[in-house]
């Protein structure tokens, strides 16, 4: 069968609404603006979904080099270049990120929002993080996503999840980047290294999911599922696995559309 490229999803600020595009440019770290911004708390420490459901309810835009965010009846707009020059050091999880302060408005936007005292920050630059990935003993850049540059699903693996389930779920339950044609449920799991558009990327590894995949990314609502019927079927160790996580070894385009090569073919 062959494979195409459905669905493109790029998400500019961590943990918030994705945007889905036509076209994305694909670096080493990953999709253009994708997860370059994140919110911290007052003692700068990343926050996301499993903090605050709400999050999922910020919708950003990118349009003529500004970023909008639209939440509820309130907008806020700033250009994605702007910055105070104030360095903030922080960490995703384990790994060092340097990280810039937007401005003064953006941090009390989004702390009169979230009612909580918060910063928007955005990544210095494409290096200013690295994450050491155990599997293959080695460092990669990577945004500001939890572990690695890009996750890619099968549309298959989502249906086959579904069957089992009484209410169907959405693909953006599980953040993807890259949603793909597929045969077989989780075949995605087996690829190794893949072409798509002029970009080369690299199956590092299925990904662990954690309890985000529970919060219906619409009304906020926190649910069991899917965690417990992957549970049934796709656990190993300690993680429920769906999806998986891939590195760009040759930057390029990737477009809605494209044709997936596989080497292994």
């Amino acid at each position: 069968m062959m494979h195409i490229i459905t669905d493109l999803i790029i998400y500019p600020i961590k943990s918030l609404a994705g945007i889905p595009v036509q076209h994305a440019n694909a670096l080493r770290s990953g999709f253009q603006h994708d997860r370059r911004w994140m919110l911290l708390d007052e003692d700068n420490v990343f926050l996301t979904q499993r903090e605050i459901p709400e999050l999922a309810l910020f919708a950003p835009e990118i349009k003529d080099d500004k970023m909008s965010i639209r939440y509820q009846n309130e907008h806020f707009f700033f250009d994605i270049s702007e910055t105070s020059n104030v360095a903030i050091p922080t960490k995703v999880f384990t790994d060092d990120a340097d990280t810039m302060e937007v401005s003064r408005n953006s941090n009390q936007w989004f702390s009169d929002m979230l009612k909580k005292k918060v910063r928007l920050v955005h990544l210095k630059d494409d290096q200013s993080r690295q994450h050491y990935n155990k599997n293959k003993n080695e460092h990669i850049f990577v945004s500001l996503a939890d572990g690695y540059p890009y996750l890619l699903a099968g549309h298959e693996s989502l249906d086959h999840l579904n069957r089992k389930l009484q209410q169907p779920l959405a693909m953006n339950r599980f953040r993807p980047n890259m949603v793909v044609t597929s045969s077989v449920p989780h075949e995605e799991d087996e690829w190794g290294e893949l072409t798509i558009g002029s970009a080369k990327f690299l199956n590092m590894k299925p990904c662990g999911r954690c309890k985000i995949i529970t919060i219906n990314q619409t009304t906020t609502v926190i649910d069991n599922e899917p965690l417990t019927i992957l549970n049934t079927y796709r656990k190993a160790g300690h993680n429920v696995m769906f999806g998986t996580n891939m590195t760009c070894v040759r930057e390029g385009m990737v477009h809605v559309g494209d044709t997936i090569y596989r080497a292994d073919c």
